[in-house]
């Protein structure tokens, strides 16, 4: 059974302990390094957050090492990190991947709308249920509760660094359409993965291999109907359907207050960041570095994972 825990959304101070760091070495396949479990068999936590939803968590590697905790973007889930996860898993860290409300196997909103605030609550909850501040992977979506959770923080930093995956306080509207167009696209779901894998097909052209079955049946669910659905609240899209463009001035005034380490890894391909967003948000930060990886798009992890990993590797070890 899943361990359960009740967790506050409050922000709670956070102990740092100072614990013997682990170099990652920068090479696409990292080697496994010898430790006490396989790191294969995660370990799964269901967190109930005071307003009662609870959030699917899973983790890889050992328990006391330095944690790095996922957060993946809109309509994505914790599935969207599992390789990267293994591979940091085996050299030593323990890594944490989040289902956010309304996605994978957390729980639906009821009786209130979706919005920036309530997954911002819920990774501070996270974030606090660790023993120490996590590096803080997060793409897209989730990069920019990133910003606003460690930009607005008042006390000790909520995170160690953050690794921005493709998403800058600011991002091209044409790219986020593309986004939102896709997951309007199939309100009815599919008849079966053949064809769930076709539709990913099409919007992801550049892609050599369709997505198995197995993989397939971590973003979709069967309802009553028979049918395949997306792995996520069709509630959420009313979320983007309005203004999101209004959090964009509290984007840029939490990115010029962090004060922590941060990387954005871009995909050079990317219609969702662009050299402009990417230079006014090393304007914000100047203290941020950037990285890019050849011919990946906004999926940057689902594209090039190896590189995606060893960029993260590379960040990590630097950290040190």
């Amino acid at each position: 059974m899943p361990e359960r825990a009740h967790i506050g959304t409050h922000e709670s101070t956070i102990r740092m302990r100072i614990d013997l760091h682990r170099k990652l070495q920068h090479t696409p396949d990292m080697p496994a390094l010898p430790i006490a479990h396989a790191v294969n068999n995660s370990r799964r936590h269901r967190l109930r957050m005071v307003d009662g939803v609870e959030l699917q968590v899973e983790e890889w590697g050992p328990v006391d090492g330095e944690p790095i905790l996922f957060c993946h973007g809109f309509g994505q889930t914790r599935g969207a990190w599992t390789n990267a996860a293994l591979h940091l898993a085996k050299v030593g860290h323990r890594c944490v991947s989040i289902d956010l409300r309304g996605h994978g196997d957390s729980d639906w909103q009821v009786g209130g709308a979706y919005c920036m605030d309530r997954f911002r609550g819920d990774l501070i909850a996270v974030t606090t249920w660790l023993d120490q501040p996590p590096i803080l992977v997060g793409a897209s979506m989730g990069g920019l509760l990133g910003l606003i959770a460690e930009g607005e923080h008042f006390g000790p930093q909520l995170f160690k660094a953050l690794l921005l995956v493709d998403v800058t306080p600011r991002w091209e509207a044409a790219g986020v359409e593309r986004i939102i167009d896709f997951m309007r696209s199939h309100p009815d779901g599919f008849a079966d993965f053949d064809e769930a894998a076709a539709s990913i097909s099409a919007y992801l052209p550049h892609r050599s291999r369709s997505k198995s079955p197995e993989r397939l049946r971590q973003l979709l669910v069967r309802h009553g109907d028979g049918r395949l659905r997306w792995h996520w609240d069709p509630n959420l899209l009313d979320m983007v359907s309005g203004d999101v463009e209004r959090y964009q001035p509290r984007l840029f005034a939490a990115t010029r207050a962090i004060r922590v380490p941060m990387l954005l890894v871009s995909g050079t391909a990317s219609d969702v960041v662009s050299n402009a967003t990417i230079e006014e948000f090393l304007k914000l930060a100047p203290h941020a570095r950037h990285v890019s990886v050849p011919k990946a798009t906004h999926m940057v992890a689902g594209d090039d994972n190896a590189e995606f990993t060893a960029q993260v590797g590379a960040f990590i070890a630097s950290l040190h």
